[in-house]
């Protein structure tokens, strides 16, 4: 089964962000991080319920840990119905908590 992955303007706007702040460091690292980021929500078309559980009490809403360099990102998802996965919001790992 292939499932659907969309995306909220929020986390839209939230890969945006993250986008424009390593577009000011490093071009070239800001295309790898947004290719890494890519590359590991594709895993969501086949697979959402393999990530951690964002909330013990809630099996549908969950996180996903995209490495890159010493740190990563990690992108919170929902799964609704049996065939959509929607991303919510999307964060470098050292930044707050986005719950």
């Amino acid at each position: 089964m292939s499932w659907r992955v969309r995306y909220t303007r929020a986390s839209r706007d939230d890969l945006l962000r993250l986008y424009d702040f390593l577009l000011e460091q490093d071009i070239e690292a800001a295309k790898r991080a947004m290719d890494a980021i890519d590359q590991s929500l594709e895993l969501l078309q086949s697979f959402p319920f393999t990530c951690r559980k964002a909330d013990p009490d809630n099996p549908f809403l969950r996180e996903l840990l995209v490495s890159f360099g010493t740190s990563g990102y990690v992108a919170l998802y929902e799964i609704e119905g049996n065939q959509t996965v929607t991303i919510l919001a999307v964060r470098h790992q050292r930044e707050d908590d986005y719950h």
